[in-house]
């Protein structure tokens, strides 16, 4: 069976665990404190969870930003070792973006040294809502401060200066982190060469109401308890159903079907995909996040960007379909980025990015090169 990438936890043997690698990617926390939102509210801690891969040159400006999509982590390249491994993930879990970054790929950590950043809201060890408030002792729950898509980069920006990072060669990153990446172009225009955004927009797509929507079906767990589950047992069940029907709409059954031709023993297989999400993924977290894009539209500020842009859609893609390109793609021209449009010929719909990377691999190997000869 292929492997899942982002989807599967590919579960080691023992004599499976003497050939991880030596250089296998290691989870970290980076702290900040007294990190204001643009709400105005304060938060005494604040940490973000984050990989690196490659080495950052001396001057600090051969750095590449991975930034990850709305359920996902940030974990994009390699196969996790017996130690430590990113909440949430297993020991030989691969990245979702392992056929596009490492050594000799198209983000070629031979010369690219690859921060891989969690969101701020992210249950994936990041400070988010069942994380404890220092104000109380408790977790945050649906109390925890409102986000937007700029609180999320501005706390990555203080951890690529922590890093030593002065200038990036691009930010990159699939659905959410494609949104990331217009983020940062519109944010910091002048601290990176480009910016890959893939399966994404450059501004919400979903309804207005779509965090309440949310919210309505969480509520249908008994558990929900207005978001206080935490000593109720959590709220596995709904999220249980939620992560079954996006992984359809992210195009899962495509992936799948090769391997399991039985529809039954098909489905089977989704909910036993979708499980250890849903018994790791914070409820209030995809509600934070979901309210974060509530504001998110960079298309007013497209004259603030001076990075190049590549932008890329799966042909098959739902939620971000093909048809939402060319007023992407004129928008951008009108205002004068230097844009260029790939479309991904794949049937896995939203996971194409990463499941189907080799497809589009040597656009970005390209893209990359090009941006390498600016720094």
């Amino acid at each position: 069976m292929h492997r899942l990438l982002f989807l599967a936890a590919t579960m080691m043997t023992a004599s499976s665990e003497a050939v991880l690698a030596a250089d296998a990617p290691v989870s970290k926390l980076f702290a900040t404190h007294d990190f204001r939102l643009e709400s105005g509210v304060v938060m005494p801690e604040v940490t973000l969870a984050y990989e690196t891969y490659g080495t950052l040159a001396p001057d600090g400006r051969n750095a590449v930003l991975a930034t990850h999509g709305y359920t996902s982590s940030h974990h994009f390249a390699g196969r996790y070792g017996a130690s430590g491994v990113a909440k949430g993930h297993r020991p030989g879990d691969v990245g979702s973006w392992d056929e596009l970054i490492g050594a000799g790929k198209a983000i070629d950590t031979d010369k690219l040294f690859v921060v891989a950043s969690n969101m701020l809201g992210s249950s994936y060890g990041s400070t988010n809502p069942a994380s404890t408030n220092p104000k109380t002792g408790k977790p945050y729950g649906p109390h925890f401060p409102r986000l937007t898509v700029g609180d999320i980069v501005r706390v990555q920006k203080l951890l690529l200066d922590s890093l030593g990072v002065k200038h990036l060669v691009a930010v990159a990153g699939p659905s959410y982190g494609g949104y990331q990446a217009f983020q940062w172009a519109v944010t910091y225009p002048a601290f990176m060469h480009g910016i890959v955004a893939a399966v994404s927009a450059p501004k919400n797509m979903r309804p207005p109401n779509a965090a309440q929507q949310l919210i309505e079906q969480l509520a249908e767990d008994p558990h929900w308890n207005g978001g206080w589950y935490y000593d109720q047992g959590g709220v596995s069940s709904a999220l249980t159903q939620m992560r079954v029907a996006t992984l359809k709409s992210y195009g899962i059954e495509a992936r799948l079907a090769p391997d399991y031709p039985d529809p039954t023993a098909r489905e089977a297989e989704v909910v036993k995909l979708a499980e250890p999400w849903a018994q790791n993924f914070d409820a209030n977290s995809l509600v934070v996040l979901r309210r974060a894009l509530e504001t998110f539209d960079t298309t007013p500020l497209f004259g603030n960007i001076k990075a190049k842009v590549l932008y890329v859609i799966s042909r098959t893609d739902k939620l971000f379909p093909p048809a939402i390109a060319p007023g992407v793609m004129q928008a951008l021209k009108e205002a004068g980025v230097d844009a260029r449009y790939y479309e991904i010929d794949s049937e896995l719909g939203h996971l194409a990015s990463g499941l189907d990377g080799e497809k589009w691999a040597p656009t970005l190997k390209a893209f990359m090169a090009e941006l390498l000869g600016q720094s």
